[in-house]
C-alpha cells in the first residue's frame, strides 16, 4: 500500500515503515482498498460542527483562533463522505473528538484526562475518542504540555505517550496504521518506536514540514527500547518518555 501511495503522491517523506504524505486525505483514501488498514487513529477538526456553531474556546490556541485565520482556515468538520471513506478502508477506528460527530453508540470509548489542567483554566480537562474496537471504556491520564526540546507547534497536538498507549492496547503486531489528519506527527514517533507501519497525511504545507522535521530529529536519535519491549509490557510512563 505505501509503495503505491508514494508513487501517486510526490510530496511525501518515507523512512522505512513510516510514510508521511502532504495531500488531502480524501484524495489519498481513494487509492486505499477496502479494509486495507487494520487500525485508523484519527483526530479530524471539529470547528464549525454540524451547524457551524462550534469554535475553539479554551487555552492559548483559542486566542490565536480569535485573532487571525491561521487555525480557522482549516478547522472545518469533515462531512459524511469522509467517515464513509474512513470506515471503508479501515477495519478498526479510533476517532478523537467523536462527541462532535454523528457516530453510533460505543461501549469502548476512550478518555484522555489532561493532568495539570485545573477546573479554573479555560482549556478542556479531558478529550473523548469514539471507537468501534471491542472492549470497555478506558481512561489515559497524562499532561498535555510539550517538553523543552519538543515544543508544541500545533493547536491539537497530542502527546506521543498517548499514541504509544493506544497502540499498545488496540493495535496488533503487523497492523497497518492510518492517520488522516496528521497535525504535529506525534503518531509518527510512536509508530516508529513501536515498529508499526504508518500511513500519515497532512494537508497544510507548514504543519507537514514541521511534523516531518520533528519526526526526522526523533528518528536520528538512538532507540532506548526495542519496539517489542514497549508493545508487550504494561503501560509504564518510564518506558514512554516522549510527549
Amino acid at each position: 500500500m505505501q509503495t503505491r501511495l508514494q508513487e501517486l503522491f510526490p510530496t511525501h517523506y518515507r523512512n522505512g515503515n513510516i510514510l508521511m504524505i502532504q495531500a488531502d486525505c480524501m484524495e489519498v483514501m481513494k487509492h486505499i482498498q477496502n479494509g486495507e488498514v487494520e487500525l485508523a487513529i484519527v483526530d479530524p477538526p471539529y470547528g464549525g460542527g454540524a451547524d457551524g456553531t462550534i469554535t475553539r474556546t479554551g487555552g492559548t490556541w483559542s486566542k490565536i483562533y480569535q485573532r487571525d485565520n491561521s487555525i480557522s482556515k482549516w478547522d472545518t468538520a469533515p462531512n459524511k463522505e469522509y467517515f464513509d471513506e474512513l470506515f471503508r478502508v479501515s477495519d478498526r477506528v479510533i476517532i478523537w473528538g467523536g462527541n462532535y460527530f454523528n457516530l453510533p453508540p460505543s461501549r469502548n470509548f476512550i478518555i484522555w484526562e489532561k493532568l495539570t489542567i485545573s477546573e479554573s483554566f479555560s482549556m478542556a480537562m479531558a478529550e473523548y475518542a469514539w471507537t468501534n474496537v471491542e472492549g470497555n471504556a478506558k481512561i489515559f491520564k497524562y499532561a498535555p504540555q510539550g517538553q523543552v526540546d519538543d515544543k508544541r507547534f500545533h493547536p491539537t497536538q497530542k502527546p506521543v505517550a498517548l499514541y504509544k498507549w493506544l497502540l499498545s492496547r488496540y493495535a496488533k503486531p503487523g497492523d497497518r496504521i492510518l492517520d488522516t489528519h496528521g497535525g504535529s506527527g506525534s503518531i509518527c514517533i510512536a509508530c516508529h518506536d513501536l515498529g508499526f507501519d504508518l500511513t500519515w497525511m497532512e494537508l497544510d504545507t507548514d504543519y507537514y514540514a514541521a511534523a516531518v522535521e520533528r519526526y526526522k530529529r526523533h528518528a536520528a536519535q538512538a532507540v532506548l527500547f526495542k519496539p517489542e519491549d514497549v508493545r508487550h509490557n504494561d503501560y509504564n510512563q518510564q518506558l514512554l518518555p516522549n510527549v
